[in-house]
């Protein structure tokens, strides 16, 4: 494997207030510590690292997740680099962006250049709004399974299946999204750089 020419793919996490913490924090450890190269010391360096991973919100105003953690987005929406995947997380926020236009209009754009789209917990509710999972299967937590119907009738919704791949990836809530990340992983690398990255998290994988 020639790293020298690896070209890394940008992994997006949107986050916006009141966003669940381990919805967004869980993929960013997976993206983040995804190495290519086994073994613990590859994980010192992003020499074998195949992703470039930042957060995303609407403004560059300091964002309070559910339970009061702040974090600093990298970037806004105008300001944010070619994104080849989206992680859209849930979250006690995402209702209220149910409602708001610019928010939704900047994941469909998204969408639209994407290769990937993925969604954690409450996450699925803004792509079932923007029509993204007409006729697809979906998940999300399991609070929120008669919601996403509602929202969208067509939706086959999956009550049983932590996660979901239907061209858009859907997970269940919260810690699922550990598990919807490294399927992404494996899908487009191989279960062997998945479960080396869940080995080094101490993760046990659902199956």
């Amino acid at each position: 494997m020639n790293l020298q020419n690896l070209e890394k793919l940008s992994v997006a996490i949107f986050i916006f207030p009141e966003v669940e913490v381990l919805d967004f924090a869980g993929p960013f450890e997976v993206f983040s510590r995804t190495r290519l190269v086994a073994g613990v010391e590859s994980r010192r360096s992003d020499e074998s690292a195949p992703f470039r991973v930042f957060t995303v919100a609407k403004t560059a105003d300091v964002v309070s997740a559910v339970g009061g953690l702040r974090v600093v987005p990298d970037y806004d929406f105008a300001t944010a680099p070619q994104i080849d995947l989206l992680v859209v997380p849930g979250g006690f926020g995402t209702r209220s962006l149910l409602r708001d236009q610019a928010c939704l209009d900047w994941i469909l754009q998204v969408h639209q250049q994407a290769t990937q789209v993925t969604s954690v917990c409450t996450g699925a509710l803004l792509l079932a709004k923007l029509g993204l999972l007409k006729n697809k299967r979906a998940t999300t937590h399991w609070g929120a399974l008669d919601f996403l119907e509602t929202l969208d009738n067509t939706i086959v919704v999956e009550r049983q299946q932590r996660v979901v791949h239907d061209g858009i990836v859907t997970s269940a809530g919260i810690s699922a999204g550990i598990d919807m990340s490294l399927s992404v992983v494996e899908a487009l690398f191989s279960r062997e750089v998945a479960d080396e990255t869940a080995h080094y998290m101490e993760f046990i994988r659902s199956r």
